[in-house]
């Protein structure tokens, strides 16, 4: 079960309930227009954006992006100068970006869920574990990158 227990499949479940969620509870709202449409690309491209960038930079740092792996390196170049998370905030927007995509307005709430989520079960222990390998490195890293952007 714990090989289950990674990031995109968390993912895919709530795209599903957010998917399924206007089915269960009809709100009759709608923020569908160009602009909207333009936005939730621009999010969806975005997350898959930053997510490829992050995993490239990892696999070139010969460093694991598994969330229960070890890392070989700290990484701190690249998109990891403006996020000390930019894989799971890909997830974020792609998360939002579906939302707005398909129009389910009533989902929008699972996008802070979804992060506190995300934070609490991988990040928090991720960055544990990278603050007892890499201490100092980690540390200054810390003070110069915030967590999120």
């Amino acid at each position: 079960m714990k090989r289950f227990d990674i990031p995109p499949v968390w993912l895919l479940l709530t795209v599903l309930l957010a998917l399924a969620l206007p089915q269960v509870v009809p709100a009759g709202l709608s923020l569908k227009s160009p602009i909207i449409d333009l936005l939730s690309a621009v999010l969806l491209g975005g997350g898959v954006i930053l997510i490829a960038m992050a995993v490239s930079q990892m696999r070139q740092m010969n460093t694991t992006f598994h969330p229960r792996g070890e890392a070989a390196q700290l990484v701190t170049g690249g998109v990891f100068k403006w996020s000390r998370n930019p894989i799971y905030l890909g997830y974020v927007l792609i998360l939002a970006g579906v939302i707005l995509c398909f129009d389910t307005i009533l989902s929008l709430p699972l996008v802070p869920i979804f992060l506190w989520f995300m934070e609490k079960r991988f990040v928090i222990p991720e960055e544990n574990a990278l603050r007892k390998k890499f201490r100092l490195d980690f540390a200054r890293y810390c003070q110069k990158t915030r967590r999120w952007v």
